[in-house]
């Protein structure tokens, strides 16, 4: 996947994670997956 694609994809997760955590999102296993999500970004994209 080109570089740009995940910086996008890990952008629009990095968003989504913020507003459901503004708007107290009761969905705790949403969140989990999306931080495992971003995390696995994170890994491919070498900032983590």
């Amino acid at each position: 996947m080109p570089i740009n694609q995940l910086e996008t994809n890990l952008q629009a997760i990095t968003t989504t994670i913020a507003h459901l955590e503004k708007e107290g999102c009761g969905d705790e296993e949403l969140l989990t997956n999306l931080r495992l999500e971003r995390n696995r970004l994170l890994k491919d994209l070498n900032l983590k």
